[in-house]
C-alpha cells in the first residue's frame, strides 16, 4: 500500500509562512492499494489539491471514508472536482448520526445548500453512492478491507483500519482517550473505570500490530487539562496507544492550527524525550503535507 498526506492540520486551515513545512490544509489522506485502487480518508481542505492530481487519470473511482462530520474533515468535499465529472464513481462512507437521524448523505446535502454553496447538489454529475457504516463493520474497497472502529469524540467518530496485501494502516480521525467522569470515591467511579478499561482494550485490539498508525495528537500534556472533553488526543496519549497496540510506525497528525512549524517540532521533541529508552517504542514521525510512504 501507498499512503500520502494531503492535509494534516486540525480544526481550521492555517496557510502561511509559519506552516509551510508541514502544511496548512485540514485532514485528508490518500491510500492506494497494490492494485492502485483509491481510498481517501476524510475530506478536509487537503482533498482539493488531491483532486487536481486525479484529473490525469479519469475516469476516477474513489472510496471516501469519513471519520466524522466536523468541518475540518468535510469542508473540502464540495471542491472534490471528480464529483462533477460524468463517468466517475464516488463512494462516500460514514457513520449514522443519532442526532440528525442521517448518514453520510447529509454531509453533502447540508454543505451544498443554497445559502452556503453556489453549486447545487443536483449538479454532481458523477455516480455517487452513500453508505452508512456501523462500528465493527468490515467493508471491501476494491482489494482492501476497511474496518470501522468507534472512537471518542463529541460526535460519532469512526477510526478505520485498512488492510491490503498483508499490510495495514489505522487512522483514528479525532480521538480523545476515554476518562472517568467521576472522582475516586464517588458512587459509580469503579463501575465507570471498568467500562473505560474495556473500551481501551477494545481499541488496542482493533489497532493491534498495525504497520502504520495515524493518530490525533492535537495537544501537549500541558495543554490538555484546559481542553479536556473537546475530543482530541495528545502526543503522549497517542504514543501510549501505539505502544499498547505494538504499532510499527506512528504518525502524529491533527496539528494544532495556532502552532507554527517551529513550535510543532519543539513540542514534538519534548514529548519524544519522555520515552527515550522505552522498550518496544515504534518509529514516531510528524505527519507532513505532501509526504508519501510505501508499506
Amino acid at each position: 500500500m501507498k499512503v500520502k498526506f494531503w492535509g494534516v492540520r486540525g480544526s481550521i486551515p492555517s496557510p502561511g509562512q509559519k506552516t509551510m513545512r508541514y502544511g496548512g490544509n485540514t485532514t485528508c489522506i490518500e491510500i492506494r492499494t497494490d492494485n492502485n485502487e483509491l481510498i481517501i480518508l476524510d475530506g478536509g481542505t487537503g482533498i482539493f489539491p488531491l483532486a487536481q492530481t486525479l484529473l490525469k487519470e479519469l475516469p476516477v473511482k474513489a472510496h471516501i471514508f469519513n471519520t466524522h462530520s466536523h468541518w475540518d474533515h468535510i469542508q473540502g468535499l464540495p471542491f472534490f472536482i471528480p464529483i462533477f465529472i460524468p463517468g466517475n464513481t464516488i463512494y462516500l462512507y460514514g457513520a449514522f448520526d443519532p442526532i440528525s437521524g442521517a448518514g453520510p448523505e447529509r454531509i453533502m446535502s447540508i454543505q451544498m445548500q443554497y445559502s452556503y454553496f453556489p453549486v447545487r447538489e443536483a449538479e454532481m454529475q458523477s455516480r455517487i453512492q452513500y453508505q452508512t457504516v456501523m462500528p465493527g463493520e468490515t467493508l471491501s474497497a476494491g482489494s482492501a478491507s476497511v474496518t470501522a472502529v468507534l472512537l471518542n469524540h463529541p460526535v460519532i467518530n469512526l477510526g478505520y483500519r485498512i488492510e491490503c496485501g498483508g499490510k495495514s494502516v489505522f487512522f483514528t480521525g479525532d480521538h480523545e482517550p476515554h476518562y472517568n467522569i467521576y472522582e475516586p470515591g464517588d458512587d459509580g467511579y469503579t463501575e465507570y473505570q471498568t467500562l473505560i478499561e474495556e473500551q481501551w482494550q477494545a481499541i488496542v485490539a482493533a489497532i493491534k500490530d498495525v504497520d502504520v498508525l495515524i493518530a490525533d495528537c492535537a495537544y501537549t500534556q500541558q495543554e490538555y487539562p484546559a481542553k479536556k472533553g473537546w475530543g482530541h488526543g495528545t502526543f503522549d496519549s497517542s504514543i501510549r496507544l501505539a505502544l499498547a497496540a505494538k504499532a510499527k510506525v506512528l504518525y502524529c497528525t491533527h496539528h494544532e492550527p495556532t502552532r507554527s512549524d517551529d513550535e510543532l517540532e519543539k513540542v514534538f521533541a519534548e514529548a519524544l524525550s519522555r520515552y527515550t529508552g522505552t522498550a518496544g517504542l515504534p518509529e514516531i514521525r510528524l505527519a507532513r503535507e505532501g509526504e508519501g510512504i510505501e508499506i
